[in-house]
């Protein structure tokens, strides 16, 4: 086993275990020759001597080494040192599908569906590549912390155009396609189905198929039939669960074709989920062609059909694993490791099948190349010459010297281009190697602007192929959103809410006889309209009503009720009344007022008056014998409002002397209210004046203090004449 602080090759310094699979462990490393962390698989050391093992981990990176695509793990380099056989990846910092799973129980529609499409265009860059991954699953799906979806682990893929149908079925149990179960042929339709299947875990948070071992959830794969998604949540779109039933079909010519073709409808499910749009075609074809076996191994799989569902007894199932466990004993812990059951290993009677398989359709082929050649030489005997033959053995020395020329292949390192026009990136790259296939999406970003590339794959100083693909992402600039809606907010709350949203602020003012002064009235640009982070937005506050002036009017000589009215019409507004004596104006009529007639003010200045009292009072009689008595009841109510209350204070002025009467706290309902009788030694008539009070912050202008409290008084416009009747004793 490899501990922190050795080295492969010179080159790779192993920091530490971070997994382990079927036949290999999994290290973080640091590449010294390029200073960067990178993920080395290497061989365990029970496989080193199996030169199967071998050649299937080799064909590992020669399948995976051709790849480079975002939703796909890198691969770097291949090797062995002293019979340590390694593969140096790209180091992902994230965490698997599986645990995602596990942490959340189910995931969101949305998340599940964005996660599959991820899954699904790293699926389609491997099978354009002709290259089947074979062994879909969660654990081997990672989720980056940027949120990136790549596919891990192409330990059993092959390239298709070898023609090589796999002599077991390969992958994890719960993942596998009926064709892989059965050990037939698997080709792209084969990973589309083990997609479908994790997809459905996925949205329901559990597997289709579950059985006490491997036997029994292989068999399902061919017989069972999963429950829908939508009878396990009536919540998940028609189109989502259609997709998934698509792509579980038992016959690989019911499903999706293509990658490309199930893109196409995830994608549409996310616009129309509810849309009927998925078409599950009929299949009028046998299903993939299967490996003949032993007739043992028939009886049992028909014997395991039979009684799987009806009380078979699994601990007498004797397959075993390579690691020693009987595929079907219950009896091991299962909860000792995390990792899914594997089928990685290949059965010896099986490979012994294959084996013999093999020399006997050699010896049928070579039985079949004699037959035709007699059949063409007695067809033309003329022909029935050595040239003939010389010339087919030239064609197939000459066949065998290309095959055997090797093929050198210059790498190159990838520079960095991240903060370059597009062309300008372009030429960079093309300069390392003008056979190099550049690519380019597009995405928006806050941190490049428009046209800039923002992010490169293969990373910068990773060392490809001189014609390999590098895809980079280049910058649509910020992206739009809606100017929030801050009209009537104040100004320090739409300032706060604006910027939160990353726009820089002006500010403008105008009137509103609307608005109250100090809120928005609206913005430039108006609210939901596009903008992007960094905009100015002009934010137009209210100034309050616009101050007009008018002419003050003449009410000297009307009632005070009359001179309230004029006051009104006029845009302005009844100020403070006073009483007085008059010669001049009989009582209850304006005697004078604060603004004269005509004079120009601003709209809603209020206007002070005084009302006469008459032209004066009698003096009381000299005998001082008499008591004089004056009642004081206030029938006008101070408070507009029932509930409305205030401190109330009422005071009687006769002779130059001011006597407090009440003062206390009142409210509407307190009136009409009967202060009391007053007696006068003078007689005279006093006048009553009433004040409502409320209490006054400190320093307040025109407070007073009372009893330890500010107060400050209002008073109340109209004032009272009290009569003192003489009384006898």
């Amino acid at each position: 086993m490899l501990k922190p602080g050795m080295f492969i090759s010179d080159r790779y310094e192993i920091i530490d275990k971070v997994g382990s699979g079927g036949m290999a462990d999994v290290y973080k490393a640091r590449c010294h020759r390029l200073n960067r962390f990178v993920a080395i698989k290497v061989l365990k050391p029970e496989y080193s001597d199996d030169k199967n093992f071998v050649k299937k981990f080799r064909g590992e990176a020669q399948s995976a080494a051709g790849l480079s695509h975002p939703n796909i793990v890198n691969v770097y380099d291949v090797g062995d040192d002293n019979g340590l056989h390694y593969i140096v990846m790209e180091l992902v910092e994230g965490i698997t599908l599986k645990n995602f799973i596990e942490r959340k129980g189910k995931l969101e529609v949305k998340e599940a569906v964005g996660i599959a499409i991820q899954i699904a265009m790293g699926m389609e860059a491997a099978h354009m590549n002709h290259i089947i991954h074979r062994d879909i699953k969660p654990q081997n799906i990672i989720i980056s912390k940027e949120g990136k979806v790549k596919v891990t682990d192409f330990g059993i893929a092959k390239a298709t155009t070898s023609n090589t149908i796999t002599s077991n079925a390969m992958g994890s149990v719960h993942y596998l396609s009926p064709e892989q179960a059965r050990g037939g042929y698997s080709d792209e339709k084969s990973d589309i189905y083990s997609l479908g299947v994790t997809l459905y875990e996925m949205l329901s948070g559990q597997v289709p198929f579950a059985g006490d071992n491997t036997v029994s959830v292989a068999l399902l794969h061919i017989q069972g039939e999963a429950a829908p998604l939508r009878e396990l949540d009536p919540n998940i779109p028609l189109s989502v669960d259609r997709i998934v039933q698509k792509c579980m079909q038992k016959k690989p010519e019911r499903r999706y074709l293509s990658a490309s073709e199930l893109i196409a409808d995830l994608k549409r499910s996310i616009s129309n989920p509810n849309g009927d749009f998925v078409v599950i075609p009929n299949a009028s074809v046998n299903d993939s062609p299967t490996i003949n076996i032993s007739d043992d191994e028939v009886n049992h799989i028909k014997s395991a059909t039979k009684m799987t569902g009806a009380g078979y007894d699994t601990s007498k199932d004797i397959y075993q694993n390579t690691d020693g466990r009987r595929m079907g004993d219950t009896n091991y812990n299962q909860n000792d490791s995390d990792e899914e059951e594997e089928l990685d290993s290949v059965d010896p009677r099986v490979e012994k099948i294959i084996l013999v398989g093999s020399i006997a359709a050699g010896v049928i082929l070579t039985i079949l190349i004699i037959f035709f050649v007699v059949r063409f030489f007695k067809l033309f005997p003329g022909s029935d010459n050595k040239p003939g033959i010389s010339t087919t053995e030239t064609t197939t020395e000459e066949s065998i010297d290309s095959t055997t020329t090797e093929e050198t292949s210059e790498t190159i390192v990838i520079p960095p281009v991240v903060g370059l026009k597009l062309k300008d990136a372009e030429d960079t790259l093309y300069a390392k190697s003008e056979f190099l296939k550049v690519t380019s999406t597009e995405e928006y970003s806050d941190e490049y602007e428009k046209g800039m590339v923002m992010k490169q794959y293969p990373a910068q100083d990773t060392e490809v192929e001189s014609d390999a693909e590098v895809s980079l992402v280049v910058s649509l600039g910020s992206k739009p959103f809606q100017v929030p809606n801050v009209y009537n907010l104040t100004d320090n709350q739409a300032v706060t809410i604006l910027q939160e949203a990353g726009l820089v602020v002006q500010h403008d003012y105008a009137y509103s006889d609307e608005i109250e002064e100090g809120r928005v009235i609206e913005t430039n640009p108006a609210r939901d309209t596009d903008a992007v982070k960094g905009d100015t937005i002009t934010v137009i506050i209210s100034n309050g009503p616009e101050v007009k002036t008018v002419k003050v009017p003449a009410i000297l000589g009307l009632t005070e009720k009359k001179a309230a009215e004029k006051l009104v019409a006029a845009g302005l507004k009844k100020g403070e009344v006073a009483t007085d004596y008059s010669d001049t104006y009989p009582k209850g009529q304006v005697m004078s007022q604060s603004k004269g007639e005509g004079t120009e003010v601003d709209s809603g200045t209020a206007i002070d008056f005084v009302v006469s009292l008459g032209s004066g009072v009698t003096d009381p009689p000299e005998d001082n014998t008499q008591t004089f008595i004056g009642h004081i009841e206030i029938d006008e109510n101070p408070f507009d409002y029932q509930g409305d209350s205030g401190i109330v204070k009422i005071q009687l002025i006769q002779d130059g002397n001011t006597t407090t009467l009440l003062k206390e706290n009142l409210d509407y309902d307190s009136f009409p209210l009967n202060v009391g009788d007053y007696t006068s030694e003078s007689g005279s008539t006093g006048t009553v004046k009433m004040y409502i009070g409320r209490e006054a912050a400190d320093g307040e202008d025109g407070a007073v203090s009372e009893n330890g409290k500010l107060i400050k008084y209002e008073q109340y416009p109209t004032t009272w004449r009290v009569e003192f009747t003489p009384v006898e004793e």
